[in-house]
């Protein structure tokens, strides 16, 4: 009898987070860079620690956050955790002020899903006008969709992103999280690839300000 097939990580990660981090880099790569060729006296030890203790936090907070769901495992992975959840430990995941994932009694948030309440909010306004049969408002000038939805579904309701991945990973947790969740399933790891380069450059910067 075959096993059943596989398939790869569905990947959850923000867009625009990954375009403001790399925006942010090269602005930080370009200062930093232009200081230590040109600057004088300690502007280019400076600039070194400076872009030591910036570069670790920009990645962090835009270029790390992602959440990672097999058949087995969800995989949030946080600006300075990474969670690893059985599904058969997942007791629940909901979107609010944030999307968060149950497990053993603790929430977890997930970083890479961010909730709009600026979004759902237009959502909800879109489907009330279809509802009551009205014609949708666009967007700027009536023309376009403003970027409101990530999710058509069929009548032309829409639904917030935000929502939209929760939804998908409640249906996974749903499907895979049948029986006994294993002993010490939930594992927590620290970022220590971001932590340490983040602590020597804040500490390196500290110093150079009170021997100034």
């Amino acid at each position: 009898m075959s096993e059943p097939q596989k398939y790869a990580d569905r990947v959850y990660r923000s867009g625009s987070a990954l375009a403001g981090g790399v925006l942010l880099l090269g602005l930080a790569g370009w200062l930093g860079g232009d200081a230590i060729v040109r600057g004088e006296g300690r502007a280019p030890v400076t600039a070194v620690f400076a872009l030591l203790f910036v570069a670790p936090l920009v990645i962090a907070f835009t270029l790390r956050p992602a959440v990672f769901a097999s058949d087995e495992r969800l995989r949030v992975r946080n600006p300075f955790r990474t969670i690893t959840l059985p599904w058969t430990a997942v007791e629940g995941i909901r979107a609010s002020y944030s999307s968060e994932v149950l497990a053993g009694g603790t929430k977890y948030q997930m970083w890479a899903i961010p909730v709009s309440l600026r979004q759902r909010s237009r959502a909800t306004r879109h489907n009330e006008e279809l509802a009551s049969g009205k014609a949708p408002r666009g967007g700027l000038l009536g023309f376009g969709g403003g970027g409101l939805a990530a999710s058509q579904q069929p009548g032309g309701e829409r639904t917030a992103p935000g929502d939209v991945a929760v939804a998908e990973l409640r249906e996974l947790a749903e499907r895979h999280g049948e029986g006994e969740p294993p002993e010490g399933a939930v594992t927590v790891r620290w970022s220590y690839e971001i932590l340490a380069p983040l602590a020597v450059g804040a500490v390196a910067l500290i110093i150079l300000w009170l021997t100034r």
